[in-house]
């Protein structure tokens, strides 16, 4: 499944992928050969098949039911510890390790290295490809390392375990750095939106998420204590959030980084821009000043503008509608501070 989310994330790998030729694969089998042979192995199987004594297969039935202690004083099958036990997770980690190795080597070549993209591969796909399949690699990761390191179990007492984690936590993070970079890339040449707006915050969660997990496990914290911190975390972030005014940043950066402002990137959205509402006032004033006289494309927006300062300036006649962010609109929209209080309560 990494490998799946790699080939997806990172161009290159999805190349090597693309060169495995499961039908050349598949060409080489003979379909009637192999129904031959097991038509074979049904009918001998019978005959093949030794019936050991009683005693024998009591034996190996309690050897395979055998369950050794835990540290917490429960029971782990064979089963058990052969699929999750220390030296199949030790083996894992190993593996994980050297797959976001490859990952975060090719992602510093392209991110930060200079190396030219693909061809035919444009910034748009590169980001889409890479920052949410990368994403979900993190958050796959994050679950691995808490059903492989549960409290008190011998995998995370053992020292060269709990050094992989770290190795491979350090890699996550990266992955995830590398995942809003891309996004970046994104947003600088095909302007910011409410929702790339949320993939940034969502990132950094899964960041911190990350990071807190391996706060766990070096302070030895329960999973109680993580989904704590985590839910901290997050109530920090949205109360934080209330008192952004991510409508006035968007429109702000979209204006400023558009191709009539910037030399570079898109043709600016006015009607995404109007759509924000009226905190977009100040933004759509500075392309106006800064536009070469108006020009008829530019004349509906114009007329759009003045309509939403009056929507504005009609709402805020309900005391009601007065909140601190309405409060600095309309004091640049020269309004009076307080709203009148003469609307119907």
């Amino acid at each position: 499944m990494f490998i799946t989310l790699f080939g997806i994330a990172n161009p290159v790998i999805g190349h090597w992928i693309s060169l495995i030729d499961l039908r050349a694969i598949l060409d080489l089998l003979d379909i009637w050969r192999l129904a031959f042979w097991l038509i074979v192995i049904g009918l001998v199987w019978g005959f093949l098949r030794p019936r050991l004594p009683r005693w024998c297969r009591r034996y190996i039935s309690s050897t395979v039911r055998t369950s050794t202690p835990d540290q917490d004083g429960s029971t782990v099958s064979t089963l058990q510890q052969a699929m999750f036990g220390t030296a199949a997770i030790l083996r894992a980690l190993v593996v994980f390790n050297l797959l976001f190795a490859v990952q975060t080597v090719l992602d510093g070549a392209y991110l930060w290295g200079g190396v030219e993209l693909p061809a035919g591969l444009t910034y748009a796909a590169y980001a889409h490809r890479g920052a949410y399949a990368l994403i979900v690699t993190a958050l796959l990761a994050a679950v691995f390392v808490l059903a492989a390191l549960r409290p008190g179990s011998p995998t995370s007492a053992d020292r060269r375990i709990r050094a992989l984690v770290y190795l491979w936590s350090a890699q996550n993070v990266v992955l995830v750095i590398s995942s809003i970079l891309r996004l970046d890339l994104y947003v600088d040449i095909y302007s910011l939106t409410y929702w790339r707006v949320a993939a940034f915050i969502w990132m950094g969660l899964v960041a911190t998420g990350i990071v807190l997990i391996v706060a766990r496990i070096v302070l030895e914290k329960s999973n109680e204590w993580l989904l704590g911190a985590n839910m901290l975390t997050l109530s920090a972030v949205l109360y934080t959030c209330c008192f952004v005014n991510f409508a006035a940043i968007i429109a702000h950066y979209n204006v400023t980084h558009s191709r009539e402002m910037s030399g570079r990137g898109t043709e600016l959205d006015w009607s995404y821009l109007h759509s924000l509402g009226p905190a977009a006032i100040p933004a759509l004033d500075l392309a106006y000043k800064r536009s070469n006289g108006m020009g008829a494309d530019m004349e509906p927006s114009f007329w759009a503008r003045w309509r939403e300062t009056d929507r504005f300036r009609i709402d805020q006649q309900n005391w009601r509608a007065w909140s601190f962010r309405n409060h600095r609109l309309a004091r640049y929209l020269g309004q009076p501070l307080v709203p009148t209080m003469n609307a119907p309560r």
